[in-house]
Formats: structure tokens, C-alpha cells, sequence
């Protein structure tokens, strides 16, 4: 089969501008459907090595692929302002690909990551043409679980992405246009070789290497609430509006997994048509982002867990087969729910999400107030507690927790190296670390599904961050991260209005630990990490009670932090149980 490439078809926005666009298809005067995918990191590349789809696959199936630089990135026109051009951009490239004598005038999008929220965004405008989206690892909105989780700055993500990514694709295309020198090129790569160091720099705000290139980073960080900013580009303020049906692809440690499940779950209630509330899909596999080999350097999970083994382009082109081109091939009988089960290393299909079935259980946090390190006396049982003293641990922002495994993307991810189901041993040795850990399992357990935890409180500080994070120990010790979360005090009631803190005063703090799917074999057994930090993954809270991005390194605040787990205040661990 002979592919033809148009390279650079400039297509013109409603404001003029023009976005660079690379048109793959066959040679042939039959017209095609369109696969369209947008995104900031260079459409050159994209045709190459694609984030979730094999291009030349989908030509060869009878599709067009539409891959297009996005305002102000590359060969593309116009200024970079993340999100915001995105949908009225996404709908008039939507059109223009619809009207081309190609086309069949039917168009699907694909792509992961960025490229799932230029499916998210222009979806909110209910463009004729588009008849289906494909969002793979993405978020729902990009204040929480995205730029934020839980009130806390995803630091270790924000920064890198910035720097490696925005910032140096915008300096390489400031070079091509004679606005920048070989000079400034040479000390931004440096500055994002030792992003490791500049995460500890303080103020948050203090970050020179990105003034004037990448003014974005800065906005994020002048709003920490959830407010007007984040609104109106948050996918999930207009789901009612989005009328198209969904294939959502994520991964348990994505860093984005807790808004692809927002997004199929809350469509399926709120979509804006028949259609697209029946038709949301979910496929989670056992991936980090742009981790998507299955295979970890503290585990591993087999070659069906990879997405090549799983197939993904394969489901992603049958998801489009029915939409795209009518084809009969049974997807509306299909379960809408994939997922891949950690423990047992199977693909399961479920009738929904979260697992019908589930059976919400309390484990409570119990101690003889000696919880600290994996050494300590802390148990987690079904027994709810009597009287009992209260954990206490130091929290020195001077001295944070370590960020270990989990839905990260920091410095190194490209080989895995701190991402996903790493061992909390060395960790857990620290006297900042609460650990409460079940009695040896009798009988296998499945836990599929949302996880939350209720901690009782207090803070000698006016505000502080409390983490958790739920673990595997298999009887030889190995203690496997599974999921985790932050909760930033001053958000405890609010994301839009934050309060401060009582110093001293007990209060009942909700911690979102998003979600996963594992066997607790027999002899394993469940652990639970408290403590106050995960760094560099989230910045880290100075406890002053101060706007945390403007604290400096002489404002950092310890805070001494009680844990309660008594008859009146039963900390606990809420695991969805799945018994069949």
C-alpha cells in the first residue's frame, strides 16, 4: 500500500492563525474517515513514534490521521497558553478535516496525555463532525490531578513537564525564528538536566529559567485554589455538554488515573446525550505515564500486561471500526469496563466502574501510640478500637519524605526508574512514617476500586498535609506502593476556600488515595503509610499558612502532627472489597 504525506498544510483558526498539519493517507480517491490528533509536542515526531496509536496501522485500516501542532507550538502560529486555545481551536480543526475531499466527513481523535484534553475540550462544543473521542491517560479537570492533587502542587510533575518539554520546544522555535541564542538554548537544557536540584529551590515562584518562556507555570502556581481559572477549562464543569461516547485508557500508576475514572464514571451519569452516557468505555492496565511496558524495575507483570500485548491500537481501531465506519462488529455488546488485575496478572471485564459488586470495608488504624516506621506497633484490623493513645511524627519541610514509586513523572522516567510499584522498605524506616499493617492474610483479597482514607488529626502548625498510601507486603517484606494520596489541611472543606487550621484541634480529614486493582495474595498483608510529605512528587507545605508558593527557605515551620484512632475518633482505611 502506498502512503501519501502532506507535510505543513497550514489551516486557518476563526482568528487566522494558523496551525502546521501533516496529513497521512492512502493513495486513493476513496474518501476516509479522520483520526485527528492535536498536540504540543511536535506533530514531526507524533507521525513517527505515536503516544498511544500506530499511525501507519490506522492508515493501512482506511483511515485518515490528521496530526496537528497546536497554537504556538513548532511550525504552528499564535502564542502557547496550555488549555485555553484548545477548544475552539480542537472544533475549527475538527471542521476543516471534516470538509477536506478526503473525508468522509466523520471524525474521531486519538492521543494520551496533552493530547487527551485537545479530545476533552473541544468535545464541550458538540462539533457536528466529531463522532467519538479516544482519551488515553488524561485528566478531567487540570486544577485537581493535574496541577494539583489535594490542594498540594504536583511539583515533580509541573516542573519537569515545563522545562523539558514546553519551555525547551518554545526555545528551539524561538532559535529558528532569530529571537533566542545557541547561548540560552545550553542553559535550559542545563537548567532541566538539574531539575532534581531545583526542586528544592524556594520560593516556588522564584524560577528564572522559565521568565518569559513559559509564563503558564507561574499563572498554575498564582492559583492554588480551585476558581474561576480552572473552570472554564475544566472538562468536567460541562459534561452535560459533551455528546460524544468515550474510550478512556488509563493506567493504576498514571498520574492521571484518578481523572480518566472521573471522566468515564461522571459521564456515564452526566453526558449530554443518550449516546454518550451509554457509550463510555474504561481499559486500565498496569501502567505509569509513558510507562506502558507492564514491566517495573520492582515487578513485573508479564507481557500481556504491556499495551502492545494488550493491543492497544488494535481496541482503539475497533472503537473506531463501529463509530467511524458502521461496522457491525459487536462493541455494544461488550462490557464497558477492562481492567488489568495486579496479584493475579489478568485482564478482567466488569459491568461498570466502580465494580457493582463492591463491598466497602473499614480497617482501622490501631497503635499502642508507637506506630512510627515499619518497626513500630501499628495495625490495621476490622476491630474497631477501644481507648487508645495517638501517633505523633515530626514533619521538617527542611526533611521531607522521599518520593518512592507511584503515579509519578519525574526526571528518569523514561527507564522507569521512579515510577510505578517500587519497594517502601527504605522508606518506611523513617520516623516520619506511620505504618499500620494487617495481620498475615488467611485467604486471598481483591481490592478493585476507589480507596479513601478518614484520619482524625490534629497539627501543631496552621496548616500542613497529611499523605497516605496503601501497600502490599508480601512474606518475604517487600512492601509494593499500590496507590497513594495528599490532602493539603487547608482544603479539608473546600477546594475554592481554604481555612485554616486550629492548632491542636482534632479534625476528620477525608484523603482521596484515587484508586487500583490488586490480590492480596494469602500470607501477604495490607499496609498503610501516614505521614506529611511525598517530595519532590508534591511541593512541600511550609506550614506557615501562608500562600506556600511565595514562602522562602527561612520561612519553613516543623509541625508536630497527631494521628487518633480511639472508640470516639476510629482513623480508618476504606478498601473496596471484591468477594465472588
Amino acid at each position: 500500500m502506498r502512503i501519501i504525506i502532506d507535510k505543513n498544510v497550514m489551516v486557518p483558526m476563526r482568528d487566522g492563525v494558523e496551525m502546521a498539519t501533516d496529513v497521512y493517507r492512502r493513495d486513493t480517491d476513496e474518501p476516509s474517515p479522520v483520526l485527528l490528533q492535536r498536540l504540543p509536542y511536535n506533530k514531526d515526531m507524533a507521525g513517527l513514534s505515536n503516544f498511544a496509536m500506530d499511525v501507519q496501522r490506522a492508515v493501512r485500516s482506511g483511515y485518515v490521521v490528521v496530526i496537528q501542532d497546536t497554537r504556538g507550538r513548532f511550525q504552528s502560529g499564535g502564542e502557547f497558553n496550555p488549555f485555553f486555545d484548545e477548544a475552539e481551536d480542537g472544533v475549527d480543526a475538527i471542521e476543516w478535516a471534516a470538509s477536506q475531499s478526503w473525508s468522509t466527513g466523520k471524525v474521531g481523535m486519538i492521543g494520551g496525555s496533552y493530547f487527551g484534553a485537545t479530545q476533552w475540550l473541544p468535545a464541550t462544543k458538540s462539533p457536528d463532525a466529531l463522532k467519538a473521542i479516544a482519551p488515553v491517560v488524561t485528566a478531567a479537570d487540570y486544577h485537581e490531578g493535574w496541577a494539583y492533587q489535594g490542594g498540594a502542587f504536583e511539583l515533580g510533575f509541573n516542573l519537569i513537564w515545563t522545562l523539558s518539554t514546553l519551555a525547551l520546544g518554545e526555545m528551539n522555535r524561538r532559535l529558528g525564528a532569530g529571537k533566542a541564542s545557541i547561548d540560552d538554548l545550553m542553559a535550559l537544557i542545563a537548567s532541566a538536566d538539574a531539575c532534581n536540584d531545583l526542586y528544592w529551590r524556594l520560593p516556588l515562584t522564584d524560577m528564572p529559567v522559565l521568565d518569559g518562556i513559559a509564563p503558564y507555570y507561574f499563572d498554575w502556581l498564582a492559583h492554588p485554589d480551585y476558581d474561576d481559572y480552572w473552570r472554564q477549562i475544566a472538562p468536567k464543569e460541562h459534561y452535560s455538554e459533551i455528546t460524544v461516547p468515550a474510550l478512556n485508557v488509563g493506567g493504576w500508576y498514571d498520574l492521571f488515573i484518578g481523572g480518566t475514572l472521573a471522566n468515564y464514571r461522571d459521564m456515564r451519569q452526566q453526558g449530554g446525550s443518550e449516546e454518550s452516557r451509554r457509550f463510555q468505555r474504561l481499559i486500565v492496565g498496569p501502567w505509569a505515564h509513558g510507562v506502558f511496558g507492564g514491566n517495573y524495575a520492582d515487578r513485573q507483570f508479564g507481557i500481556r500486561a504491556s499495551s502492545d500485548g494488550f493491543d492497544l491500537t488494535g481496541a482503539q481501531l475497533r472503537w473506531y471500526d463501529y463509530w467511524l465506519k458502521s461496522e457491525e462488529n459487536g462493541l455494544p455488546d461488550d462490557k464497558p469496563v477492562q481492567i488489568f488485575v495486579m496479584g493475579s496478572n489478568t485482564w478482567r471485564h466488569e459491568d461498570d466502574w466502580p465494580l457493582p459488586d463492591t463491598r466497602y470495608t473499614p480497617y482501622y488504624l490501631r497503635s499502642r501510640g508507637k506506630a512510627n516506621t515499619r518497626f513500630g506497633d501499628g495495625t490495621l484490623s476490622t476491630d474497631q478500637p477501644a481507648e487508645e493513645p495517638e501517633d505523633v511524627y515530626l514533619y521538617d519541610p527542611r526533611d521531607p519524605v522521599p518520593t518512592c514509586g507511584g503515579a509519578t513523572f519525574l526526571p528518569g522516567l523514561q527507564v522507569g526508574a521512579n515510577a510505578g510499584p517500587r519497594d517502601q522498605r527504605q522508606v518506611e524506616e523513617r520516623a516520619d512514617i506511620l505504618c499500620y499493617t494487617s495481620e498475615p492474610l488467611v485467604e486471598p483479597m481483591e481490592v478493585i476500586g476507589h480507596i479513601e482514607l478518614v484520619l482524625f488529626a490534629s497539627s501543631s502548625a496552621l496548616d500542613t498535609d497529611f499523605t497516605g498510601k496503601l501497600v502490599d507486603v508480601s512474606p518475604d517484606g517487600e512492601a509494593t506502593i499500590l496507590t497513594d494520596g495528599i490532602l493539603r489541611a487547608r482544603y479539608r472543606e473546600s477546594m475554592s476556600q481554604p481555612s485554616h487550621l486550629e492548632p491542636g484541634h482534632v479534625y476528620e480529614l477525608r484523603l482521596d488515595l484515587w484508586a487500583t486493582a490488586n490480590l492480596f495474595k494469602a500470607g501477604h498483608r495490607i499496609r498503610l503509610e501516614v505521614s506529611s510529605s511525598n517530595f519532590p512528587r508534591f511541593d512541600r507545605n511550609t506550614n506557615t499558612g501562608n500562600t506556600i508558593a511565595e514562602d522562602g527557605p527561612d520561612d519553613l515551620v516543623q509541625a508536630v502532627n497527631r494521628v487518633f484512632h480511639d472508640r470516639v475518633r476510629p482513623s480508618h482505611l476504606i478498601l473496596p472489597i471484591i468477594k465472588r
